[in-house]
């Protein structure tokens, strides 16, 4: 479960930074192959500003989960948590604001949620 945990973590670090960083640079959504228009019924004229709260909120604390994980710090459990509960709510928040679905959203919540649940039983406060 260790592995996994770290497993997962990594990857939303990684690709929520690497995404955010991409729709900063280009915030016309060109380079991800998202269309302007998925952003009609949000506050949000380009993806910059999502891009900047994607690489920081998501990406960032993520980033800080999977540090705090290698130092095995005591509070590594809570930080996964913490990233769990910033991903399922960036995923949510997103299909709200975008009124869709996509396969990747399914998948993304998916591993937030069990970065979750992981991370509260290896803190030893559920046990099955």
């Amino acid at each position: 479960m260790k592995s996994l945990l770290f497993i997962l973590i990594s990857f939303i670090a990684v690709t929520a930074t690497s995404s955010g960083i991409i729709l900063i640079s280009n915030p016309d959504g060109r380079i991800l192959d998202l269309p302007l228009s998925l952003l009609d019924d949000t506050p949000f004229k380009n993806f910059l500003i999502p891009g900047i709260l994607l690489t920081l909120l998501v990406g960032g604390i993520n980033i800080l989960a999977v540090f705090y994980y290698l130092k095995q710090h005591p509070t590594r459990y809570n930080w996964a948590i913490a990233g769990g509960i910033m991903t399922t709510g960036w995923i949510i928040g997103q299909m709200i604001l975008i009124h869709a679905v996509h396969w990747l959203h399914v998948l993304y919540l998916g591993i937030g949620i069990l970065i979750i649940l992981l991370a509260y039983q290896l803190k030893g406060k559920w046990v099955v």
